[in-house]
């Protein structure tokens, strides 16, 4: 635990005392069952330590991680916890979210995000043909005004819009060639200009 609290440790510890005072006085009439009840208790206050001293690691796994901007403009993005690189950027105005995909030569984007970006999908051509893990897929290729993250602003972007069920957009090579230098850790994906 990063931070002791004494008031606290004091307050459960009396709360034990109390707890097995109560099982003590009980214990005259029916031991087995007491010493039963003790033990489920005795889980229970261990098991409440363990969580509120683990809080920390288990709201980070629960909490999306953020990429963050250094003064040079460079992004550094955290790995998620299912093991991708996650990017949220204004697309037209409009966040959405992304998964940096290197293997991916475009930026696709799912039917449903090319809509939250402004693009009518009724009127679009999908004329082109992209072979993915789940077969070969209608596409068409279409231009965004913006794409925004942080301090940088592309216009005039290209990239294809999916006809197959996504589950999200991804972030391919086609937008990743604009930046300079592109870096992979363990845990971290750091793009700068």
């Amino acid at each position: 635990m990063e931070n002791f609290d004494p008031g606290s440790a004091t307050y459960l510890v009396l709360l034990g005392l109390l707890l097995a005072a109560g099982f003590w006085t009980q214990a005259r009439s029916n031991m087995n069952r007491t010493l039963q009840h003790a033990a489920i208790w005795g889980l229970i206050f261990v098991g409440a330590i363990a969580a509120a001293g683990l809080w920390g690691d288990i709201s980070k796994g629960l909490t999306p991680q953020q990429a963050s901007f250094d003064s040079g403009g460079a992004i550094s993005v955290p790995i998620s916890p299912n093991g991708h690189f996650h990017l949220t950027l204004d697309v037209n105005g409009a966040p959405i979210e992304f998964v940096v995909d290197t293997g991916a030569t475009d930026i696709v984007l799912s039917q449903q995000d090319a809509i939250k970006a402004g693009l009518d999908v009724d009127e679009l051509a999908f004329l082109g043909r992209a072979n993915t893990a789940n077969g070969e897929v209608n596409t068409a290729i279409v231009r965004l005004d913006t794409l925004v993250i942080g301090p940088h602003t592309d216009t005039n972007v290209r990239a294809i819009v999916n006809e197959g069920d996504m589950f999200g957009s991804l972030l391919g090579m086609g937008y990743l060639q604009r930046w300079g230098k592109i870096e992979m850790t363990a845990n971290t994906l750091i793009l700068s200009r």
